[in-house]
């Protein structure tokens, strides 16, 4: 994602360009597009903390009582019937990215759309596809995870997943069990998403309301009569996202870059409402500087930040998984 920066004069003594702001604001512009996740990016709860320091943010939410009995003959004495508490949620994931550039590679006058493209480049096969695995990876550490503690406070449950085997005549009735799931813990039935693994979409295709009757759905011919639509976008009301097998994994090894983890799961649905989630990006530094003797004539570009995923733990029912364990390796002796 190319970002828009300062115009450069081209002369390597010019002061160091600072692109975090342009950055941040062309990056936060991209994410819901380009990111699978990218929805849960765009949650209207993103505005609904604040910031504590530099990597901790604070999540409000109010409690009331249930209304009672009135009566015409007396005055109750009047009292609080709200509690307001703070969850506190801290920011662990902290990356950082570099790059030297030798004035040789490239026309000066043209520099900054040079590095432009590199970062293009950089976010589209490394940034965007690490933030997916982190996203999917810590929505499904934390579902399972308990907090010890009192609930006004972030007190939370760990939830086990599903482990129901996915076929063309089971996944309807594993869809449906997470839809009740969600509908008996009040979550709104509007705005639900459902990602699943390419190859469970593809599933999706051929599902089968039982052994003999397949599922029903419309053909459009809207751009041509010899062409038909088969994609499958939307379940009942939910809105269907495909994603790549690699970044719907329980677990990575996130040293450099992304890398799934030998023991990962496989997660092949996550139901979820983008109202269950909180995802707060901190871009703290980003920065181009022209070449100088420490950096032996190069242009030196750096970034880092702190970004992550949290669960609302009062929300925690809006989420739903199916996965499928990984296989274990039998040695012998």
């Amino acid at each position: 994602m190319p970002y828009v920066a300062p115009a450069n004069n081209g002369t390597t003594g010019s002061a160091a360009l600072n692109y975090a702001t342009e950055y941040s604001r062309a990056l936060s512009q991209a994410w819901p597009y380009v990111l699978n996740f990218g929805a849960l990016y765009a949650t209207p709860n993103n505005n609904r903390y604040r910031w504590v320091n530099a990597k901790t943010i604070e999540i409000p939410s109010i409690s009331t009582t249930g209304r009672v009995d009135a009566n015409r003959d007396t005055v109750a004495f009047a009292q609080r019937n709200y509690e307001n508490a703070w969850e506190t949620k801290t920011l662990t994931n902290q990356r950082k990215w570099s790059t030297l550039v030798h004035p040789m590679d490239i026309d000066q006058t043209n520099m900054v759309t040079t590095i432009a493209n590199i970062t293009q480049v950089f976010n589209e096969t490394q940034k965007f596809p690490e933030m997916d695995a982190y996203t999917i990876s810590k929505l499904y550490h934390d579902w399972t995870t308990s907090i010890a503690g009192d609930s006004a406070h972030g007190a939370y449950t760990g939830k086990t997943a599903s482990t129901t085997t996915l076929t063309e005549t089971s996944i309807l009735g594993e869809f449906d069990d997470m839809m009740l799931e969600m509908d008996n813990h009040m979550v709104p039935p509007n705005g639900r998403i459902l990602y699943v693994t390419n190859e469970v979409k593809t599933m999706l295709k051929n599902a089968q309301i039982d052994a003999n009757n397949t599922l029903g759905r419309s053909i459009s011919v809207e751009s041509g009569p010899n062409a038909i639509d088969r994609r499958i976008s939307r379940l009942d009301e939910v809105q269907v996202i495909g994603v790549p097998a690699t970044l719907m994994k329980t677990l990575y090894d996130f040293t450099a870059g992304w890398t799934p983890s030998a023991n990962a799961a496989q997660i092949n649905m996550m139901l979820i409402h983008p109202l269950a989630v909180i995802t707060p990006v901190s871009y703290t530094f980003s920065r181009l500087d022209a070449p100088n003797a420490l950096s032996e004539g190069k242009y030196v570009y750096y970034e880092e930040s702190f970004e992550d995923v949290f669960i609302l733990n009062k929300k925690a029912d809006a989420i739903q998984f199916n996965i499928t364990a990984a296989a274990t390796t039998t040695t012998t002796q």
